[in-house]
C-alpha cells in the first residue's frame, strides 16, 4: 500500500484555487496566505506552513479548506494525534466530506488501529460512494485484518495448510506492492473539502492533492554555523563525508535491487536487521530472493534523499519510486543504518517518517 505523499501541485489548478477560496468566503489576502501555506508544505517547510495556515484560521476558524490543510501539515510533522483531532473535528462539522474520513483511516492504520480505520473508510464511502481511493484503502485494511486472523489460526494450529496458503497469498500481495502497512495512505480524491462554514453551499476548493501516496520525507534543516576557528572545521568535513557514504549506500542498494543482483542487495543489510514482523532472517532472505527473481523487470528510484548522522548511526529519508510490470508505487521510506567495519549497513527500514 502506498503511504502519504504530497506531489507537485498542478499549475492548472492555481487560478481555480484562488477563485474557489474566494467563493468560500476568504478574502484575497487569506487566499494568498493559504496558497503560500500549501507551497511551503510541498517544499517540506512545515513550521512556516503551519504558521500561515494558523493565520487564516485565526480569522476564519471554521474554514474547512484551511483546517484540512492544517491536518495534512500535522501529519507530515509526525504529530498523528494532533492530525487525528483536526480531521475528527472536520468530520463532525462537515460529515458530508469524505476526505477527512479517509485521512483519519490512514492515521489509524499507521497506529494499527484497523477497526477504527475500517469504520472511517466506511463512512467515507457512505458519503461518497464513488470514492475509489477509500474503496482501495478499505480493501487493504481487510487484507491486513485477514492476515492477523490467519496468523492467529496458525498460532492455534500450525498444521493448518489452508491458513498457511491464504496467509502467504496476502503477504505476497502486500509485499509485492511494497506496502508494509496497509492503507498507509491515499490522501484525498483530488476534490478537497467543498463545504462552506455557512449554511449556504460552497464551491469546490482545490487543495494540494495526496494522490495515492505517503508523506514526503522531510529534510531536517541544517543550522547555519556560526563563525568558527579553522581548527574546528574538521568534524564538519568528516560529517559531510559520512553523509556522502550513506547516500552512496542507499543508491547502491536501489541499483542492486533494480538490476536484480540479489547478492549485492542482501549484502547491504546488517546481520541484526529487523525483519518485517520479526520473521527469521533466512525466511526473509528467501522471500526477497523469490520476489526479486520474478521475470518482470524492476525499477527503483530514489528522490529527495536526506541523511542525518549521529556517531555510527545514520538515518536516511527519501521517496522510493518502484515499478515492476504493471505495478507502480511511490512511498516515503526511512532507513536506519549502522557503520560496521567501515561500511554502512541497513539495520531498520520502514515506510513513512
Amino acid at each position: 500500500m502506498t503511504p502519504f505523499r504530497l506531489p507537485a501541485f498542478p499549475s492548472v489548478f492555481a487560478a481555480a484555487l484562488c477563485s474557489c477560496l474566494l467563493t468560500l468566503g476568504l478574502q484575497p489576502a487569506y487566499a494568498d496566505t493559504l496558497q503560500e501555506a500549501n507551497r511551503l508544505l510541498k517544499q517540506g517547510q512545515l513550521g512556516p506552513a503551519l504558521e500561515k495556515t494558523d493565520q487564516v484560521l485565526a480569522t476564519k476558524p471554521k474554514d474547512a479548506q484551511a483546517r484540512f490543510t492544517k491536518g495534512l501539515i500535522l501529519t507530515e510533522m509526525n504529530r498523528p494525534n494532533d492530525a487525528i483531532a483536526v480531521f475528527t473535528k472536520l468530520t463532525e462539522d462537515y460529515p458530508e466530506l469524505p476526505e477527512p474520513y479517509n485521512n483519519l483511516a490512514v492515521l489509524y492504520a499507521q497506529q494499527r488501529q484497523f477497526e477504527k480505520a475500517k469504520n472511517a473508510l466506511e463512512m467515507a464511502i457512505r458519503t461518497h460512494p464513488s470514492y475509489a481511493t477509500a474503496h482501495e484503502n478499505l480493501g487493504d485494511i481487510y487484507a491486513r485484518m485477514a492476515s492477523q486472523a490467519y496468523d492467529k489460526a496458525l498460532q492455534i494450529d500450525s498444521s493448518n495448510a489452508s491458513a498457511q496458503t491464504k496467509l502467504a497469498m496476502i503477504r505476497d500481495l502486500m509485499s509485492v506492492s511494497a506496502r508494509p502497512a496497509p492503507a498507509a495512505a491515499r490522501g484525498t480524491t483530488g476534490k478537497p473539502p467543498t463545504a462552506s462554514p455557512s449554511p449556504a453551499p460552497a464551491a469546490k476548493a482545490e487543495v494540494t492533492p495526496i494522490a495515492k501516496s505517503e508523506p514526503v520525507a522531510v529534510a531536517k534543516a541544517e543550522p547555519v554555523p556560526a563563525a568558527q576557528p579553522a581548527a574546528v572545521a574538521e568534524p564538519k568535513t568528516a560529517a559531510t563525508g559520512g553523509k556522502q557514504d550513506v547516500e552512496k549506500t542507499v543508491r547502491d542498494w536501489a541499483a542492486a535491487w533494480s538490476r536484480k543482483d540479489v547478492k549485492a542487495y542482501l549484502a547491504v543489510y546488517a546481520k541484526d536487521f529487523q525483519t518485517p514482523g520479526g520473521e527469521a532472517r533466512d525466511t526473509w532472505e528467501a522471500e526477497r530472493t523469490r520476489r526479486i527473481n520474478k521475470p518482470e523487470p524492476i525499477q527503483v528510484g530514489i528522490e529527495n534523499l536526506q541523511v542525518s548522522i549521529e556517531d555510527d548511526r545514520a538515518t536516511a529519508k527519501f521517496r522510493q519510486n518502484y515499478k515492476s510490470g504493471k505495478l507502480k508505487t511511490a512511498a516515503s521510506k526511512t532507513m536506519v543504518l549502522v557503520r560496521r567495519d567501515g561500511k554502512w549497513l541497513i539495520q531498520q527500514e520502514r515506510v513513512g517518517n
